[in-house]
C-alpha cells in the first residue's frame, strides 16, 4: 500500500511516539495515519491498572482526531479508562511474509499505527446515542436510520469511550527481499508471499429482514473485496453521507 499524498498536516513526534527502529519506515502525517486507521476496525488498547499492564482488543471508529470504542457498562477496561487514563491504541495489518536466503533476512510486510492520548467516558445520553449511530454509519453509510433505535436501557448497558489523538506514528514495510553478501551462492527460494483478508460471499439470515441481495448501504462489502479496501471505501462513504446524527 502506497501512502496517500501528504496533506501537510502532521503529528509532531516526541520520545513517546518517535519511531527509533527503522525510522525510514515512519510516517507522521495525518493522511497516512488516518488512512490506516480507516482501513481497520479492530484495535488493541494498552493501559495499566495498579501497575499491571493490560492490552484489550476492541472495535473502534474515528471522527477527525478522535477515536471511539465501546463495550458493556460492566467492563473493567471501560470503567478504568473513563477518567482520563493514558492509553496507547494500536492497529496493524499483516501484508506479506518475506523470505530470504538467510534467517536474518526473513521479515514481514506490514502497516501499523500507534496512537496516544487520554481516554474519557461519554456520559451524556444524547451524545452517546449520536456516537453509536455514527459507528453504524461509519461502517454502513445511511444504515442507522433504517434500524430500530436503541432503547434507553440498551444505552445504559453500553459504555462509550473517546480519545483525542495527541500523538501518532505509522510504520510501513512494503518492500521485497533484502540480500547480504554472505547469502551469495545459497540456493534457497526467496520472495514474498502476499497476505490479504477478503470479504466472503454474503449469507442472508433465513426468515429475518429483507433477505435477497445486500442493500446499498452494504455496498463496500462485495464478495472478494479486500477487507481494508472495503473499510476504506466505507469511511469515504460515511464522510460524504449527510448523517442526521452529526453533532
Amino acid at each position: 500500500m502506497s501512502p496517500p499524498a501528504d496533506d501537510g498536516v502532521a503529528f509532531q513526534p516526541t520520545p513517546r511516539s518517535r519511531v527509533r527502529r527503522r525510522p525510514q519506515r515512519a510516517r507522521y502525517d495525518e493522511a497516512t495515519v488516518f488512512a490506516l486507521l480507516d482501513a481497520g476496525v479492530m484495535a488493541h488498547v494498552g493501559y495499566v491498572i495498579d501497575g499491571q499492564p493490560f492490552v484489550t482488543p476492541t472495535a473502534y471508529w474515528r471522527e477527525g482526531r478522535r477515536l471511539y470504542w465501546h463495550g458493556a457498562a460492566a467492563s473493567r477496561m471501560l470503567r478504568t479508562l473513563a477518567g482520563g487514563t493514558p492509553v496507547c491504541v494500536t492497529v496493524s495489518f499483516l501484508d506479506g511474509f518475506v523470505v530470504g536466503r538467510s534467517g536474518f533476512i526473513h521479515s514481514l510486510n506490514y502497516r501499523s499505527v500507534m496512537a496516544f492520548g487520554r481516554a474519557h467516558a461519554v456520559e451524556d445520553a444524547a451524545t452517546k446515542r449520536r456516537a453509536m449511530d455514527a459507528f453504524i454509519d461509519r461502517l454502513y453509510a445511511g444504515r442507522s436510520v433504517k434500524l430500530r433505535p436503541a432503547t434507553d436501557g440498551e444505552l445504559a448497558q453500553t459504555s462509550l469511550v473517546e480519545m483525542e489523538i495527541e500523538e501518532a506514528s505509522a510504520k510501513v514495510r512494503e518492500t521485497g527481499v533484502a540480500d547480504l553478501p554472505a547469502d551469495a551462492g545459497w540456493a534457497a527460494w526467496c520472495g514474498v508471499f502476499p497476505v490479504e483478508t477478503r470479504i466472503g460471499t454474503p449469507r442472508p439470515e433465513p426468515d429475518m429482514g429483507l433477505g435477497g441481495s445486500p442493500t446499498p448501504d452494504l455496498a463496500p462489502y462485495r464478495d472478494g473485496v479486500r477487507l481494508d479496501a472495503a473499510l476504506g471505501e466505507a469511511a469515504v462513504r460515511a464522510q460524504a453521507f449527510p448523517s442526521p446524527h452529526s453533532a
